[in-house]
């Protein structure tokens, strides 16, 4: 590459981390989060918070409500059953991938019910060390009391812009195999929910679930297919503060140390950039109250940018996509990490700047992350927010039985050490996020000790249009869901995770004879949540494994038309992927 070529692309690697350099004083105005529900006079849509819905197709409801009290939500329930439509539950952020909150489309009788507005009781029993709050709290919300009063949560999402009952419908979770989990549910002792009802009823009741009611572990991870849920009951500890250190180093034996990694450190985790050979192991342990230190994990990922900058950043990336070059790519992926290492990837000593290792702080500012949801920065917002067409991204999610993560490992090594330079495109994001979840009685949620990846990639505002190493990302995904039987994060992931995931959960039929007990007319039913729950089979169109709507077994289901063909994996054979003719390996057979 000439001395031009190269400088054009370390500029854009100067822009793509430029927002994570930007600060501002000005206290006027930013970008806040809308509502995730718009209506007119004939109708109400719903977008998650990226704006795009994976089959990019919208959603749409007759109506929608928003109760302030149980009774309320009561009543919503029971209108609709009174008046034989469906509905969905939505929460005031709407941050899951796929379409769990969008009811069926098939017909006009649609109500969407927002808990927006139902988050105001938060009850502390300090003799029991538990909590009792409505679903519409949002996580934050719920930290700040509760650290307030002198408890912490030990579990908890590492983004905060969920409400309780979001995180409980998806399984939402953190990071630990110490104690009961880094899963939030598994820290849940009681779930109020309500279910259809029958008139002397008055067409809604409150389920009252603990721990001994058969119905309880269904409800732990509900996908919001069961009913409404109204107040949630949540463990509690004592305040205490936790000490972190991140060891950026090679990522030479991740394969062999992952399992005493967990073991070692209470809130444990990894983050692996496969194109730069690096694995940054999180050292993060609790230390005594009276430990100095008043640190944040101000994660840099959830930062606010500058809306211009995010606009530059998407530009960049979308540039470098069209035009082919991977090298560009690489160069943006090492300035992201080096500046990561310099900035401790938002860890703040005195809640300002990074000063150096350890960062010690409350658990309440140690677990989770968000400032972009709440800046008051000039011309700020999330840098995924779609009305400033900043970053459009995919995530996908998988959650391995621990003993077959190692295997995995060396695929994907054995996949990256093809073209290490395939892998760029993640670890422009955050690269291969490893954490752990314990074991859990939950119907939905582990059966055994386990290991989640999380990776977020490129994403084009046409459908049609291919990634760059559109191929890689696809067989990393089916050596994970297929090879190793990855089961998926239910708020994450692209159509083929789904793909026999009933099969993954031993006690899935007892979660179906759950909702067939508690939602009896299929209120809550949605045709996305029935894909999950009946096992549709993917429908292929053209172009539709571009965008995990189907696996490839023809070139049509790829973009031939843009060069992109139908072969086979590299790694993993079985895998069937779209890949360019300039790299392109024709099946032995599809």
């Amino acid at each position: 590459m000439d001395n031009t070529t190269y400088w054009i692309w370390w500029v854009l690697g100067i822009i793509h981390i430029l927002p994570l350099f930007i600060g501002s004083n000005h206290l006027i105005h930013s970008i806040t989060p809308q509502s995730p529900i718009q209506c007119n006079q004939t109708i109400c849509t719903l977008q998650n918070s990226y704006g795009t819905w994976n089959d990019r197709k919208n959603c749409y409801a007759l109506n929608v409500t928003y109760p302030t009290t149980e009774e309320q939500l009561r009543l919503a329930v029971s209108y609709v059953v009174q008046n034989n439509l469906t509905a969905k539950i939505v929460t005031k952020f709407s941050h899951t991938i796929p379409k769990l909150s969008c009811p069926q489309q098939n017909n006009n009788h649609a109500y969407f019910i927002s808990t927006e507005k139902y988050d105001t009781e938060i009850q502390i029993d300090a003799t029991n060390l538990t909590v009792t709050v409505d679903s519409g709290v949002k996580l934050r919300q719920l930290i700040d009391e509760v650290e307030k009063n002198g408890f912490s949560l030990v579990a908890a999402p590492y983004w905060e812009g969920v409400t309780i009952g979001g995180v409980i419908s998806t399984g939402s979770h953190g990071s630990s195999w110490w104690g009961k989990g880094g899963a939030f549910h598994d820290h849940v002792f009681g779930i109020s929910i309500i279910v259809p009802g029958s008139k002397s009823e008055g067409y809604a009741k409150v389920l009252r679930l603990e721990s001994h009611d058969p119905l309880f572990n269904a409800a732990k991870v509900s996908l919001g297919v069961l009913g409404a849920i109204s107040k949630v009951k949540l463990s509690l500890e004592h305040r205490f503060k936790r000490s972190i250190a991140f060891n950026f180093t090679d990522d030479n034996d991740i394969e062999n140390v992952y399992i005493e990694h967990a073991k070692k450190y209470e809130f444990a985790d990894i983050t692996w950039y496969p194109s730069r050979h690096t694995a940054v192991y999180r050292y993060d342990v609790r230390v005594p109250l009276d430990a100095a230190g008043d640190g944040v994990y101000d994660f840099i990922g959830f930062q606010a940018n500058e809306i211009l900058v995010s606009q530059s950043v998407r530009a960049a990336e979308k540039l470098l996509e069209n035009t082919g070059n991977t090298e560009g790519k690489c160069l943006t992926a090492s300035a992201t990490l080096g500046y990561k290492k310099l900035t401790a990837n938002g860890l703040k000593n005195n809640g300002l700047i990074f000063t150096g290792y350890p960062v010690i702080g409350y658990q309440g500012k140690m677990q989770t992350s968000g400032s972009c949801l709440y800046s008051t920065r000039i011309d700020t917002s999330c840098a995924w927010d779609p009305r400033i067409k900043g970053l459009s991204f995919y995530e996908s999610t998988a959650i391995f039985p621990a003993s077959k993560f190692g295997d995995f490992i060396n695929d994907v090594k054995k996949l990256r050490d093809i073209n290490p330079q395939n892998f760029c495109g993640i670890d422009n994001y955050n690269g291969i996020l490893i954490r752990y979840i314990k074991a859990s009685e939950a119907y939905l949620g582990q059966s055994e000790d386990s290991v989640v990846i999380d990776f977020n990639y490129y994403r084009a505002n046409d459908q049609f249009t291919p990634r760059l190493n559109q191929d890689v990302w696809e067989e990393l995904e089916q050596i994970a869901f297929f090879k190793y039987g990855a089961k998926p994060h239910w708020a994450k992931n692209r159509n083929l995770a789904i793909s026999n995931v009933q099969h993954k959960y031993p006690k899935f039929n007892l979660f179906i004879e759950a909702k067939n007990q508690m939602d009896t007319q299929n209120v809550f039913s949605g045709d996305w949540s029935d894909e999950i729950l009946y096992g549709k089979e993917l429908v292929k169109f053209d172009g539709c494994a571009l965008e995990g709507q189907c696996i490839c077994s023809e070139d049509r289901h790829c973009s031939p038309q843009k060069g992109y063909y139908c072969s086979h994996g590299l790694v993993y054979k079985e895998a069937r992927v779209c890949r360019s003719s300039s790299t392109f390996v024709y099946p032995d057979s599809l």
